[in-house]
């Protein structure tokens, strides 16, 4: 779709440069190369009439065609590398010690699983 505007878009708008050029002035412009006057080819005083319609239409065409064209420039979706980049991962950690576990209750044989036992010779210090 904005390929086949786009190419209507640019023929008008070089077939407005021509029929600007064609359009009798006060000075020689183009229309003077082909026999001094482009009111012959068209008639008397039809060539003046036919190319202000023809410009006219082409000059409606070719807003109409601008505005197309910037209206899907300003909704054209914009995307980058980084939409479609996979998230970095952080390298592996060492596994970390947790947390000295909470005081646990004494099982039946008086002694906790991660307390240091003392020698069988030597007394405990127990205030």
């Amino acid at each position: 779709m904005i390929i086949a505007v786009t190419i209507i878009h640019v023929i008008v708008s070089i077939g407005l440069i021509l029929v600007v050029l064609l359009q009798t002035g006060k000075g020689a412009e183009v229309g003077a190369v082909f026999g001094g006057s482009s009111s012959t080819i068209f008639g008397s005083s039809g060539a003046g009439n036919f190319l202000t319609r023809l410009t006219t239409g082409m000059a409606i065409v070719f807003m109409i065609t601008s505005l197309t064209l910037g209206y899907f420039a300003g909704k054209k979706p914009t995307s980058t590398i980084f939409d479609s980049r996979t998230p970095a991962t952080a390298p592996a950690l060492p596994a970390q010690q947790s947390a000295p576990a909470e005081r646990q209750e004494a099982p039946a044989g008086g002694v906790a699983p991660n307390t240091p036992v003392a020698p069988e010779g030597t007394k405990s210090k127990t205030p």
